[in-house]
């Protein structure tokens, strides 16, 4: 074997490393239903949280309801945690019926143990801030937060996962700074990066997959 052999045998060892260290079954069909989860939310959102001024065309028990409240605050974040547990069994269910597509085995090996850790720390870190401005109150920067924290989390756990979902976090952090100098748009951000960035990211994962096939 001569030296030029050699290194491409080490190549091949390394690519095949790093593709064995690394979750490759994220459903990019997953991502865009998640995408509209989002967006359908934020649209419900924008009816009933975009205006202070009551919409007479909604239900009574609708036309008020807004985060100046507890208990309007105390649903906000009810509905937010719903749209987290169903968007996770989303792409859960979406990867596994992924996996046995291609003739793959799912596991819930260290490489997923390990993806998982390195995104729910900053998650979770974030959640609790989120809970904590909230409790006391402070509702301005919260979607802020949330994308800023969120986008944090993507990047913390793509050396574990397609690495190209690392662009995706940097989206949502880019999203969640602008978001902290942009006044009463809250729920616009909120659209931009869970909506519009999950779709977007979806569909070229789907689309990229399908050209590796």
């Amino acid at each position: 074997m001569d030296k030029k052999d050699a290194l491409n045998t080490l190549s091949e060892i390394k690519d095949l490393m790093s593709r064995s260290s690394r979750f490759q079954t994220i459903s990019g069909w997953s991502i865009v239903i998640i995408g509209l989860y989002a967006s359908i939310v934020s649209l419900g959102a924008w009816l009933l949280l975009g205006s202070h001024e009551p919409y007479t065309w909604l239900p009574q028990w609708a036309q008020q309801f807004s985060l100046n409240t507890p208990a309007h605050t105390l649903v906000a974040v009810c509905v937010a945690a719903v749209l987290v547990v169903v968007s996770f069994l989303t792409v859960c269910v979406g990867s596994y019926i992924r996996t046995v597509r291609v003739g793959h085995t799912f596991a819930f090996d260290q490489t997923v143990r390990r993806c998982l850790l390195n995104f729910f720390v900053p998650a979770v870190a974030g959640a609790l801030f989120c809970v904590a401005m909230l409790a006391q109150g402070h509702y301005g920067l919260t979607s802020s937060i949330m994308l800023i924290f969120y986008g944090l989390a993507l990047i913390n756990c793509h050396h574990y996962t397609t690495s190209s979902i690392a662009a995706l976090g940097y989206g949502q952090l880019l999203l969640g700074l602008v978001d902290c100098f942009v006044v009463r748009h809250a729920i616009l951000f909120w659209f931009l990066g869970f909506g519009l960035l999950h779709i977007l990211y979806g569909v070229y994962t789907v689309v990229r997959s399908s050209h590796n096939r």
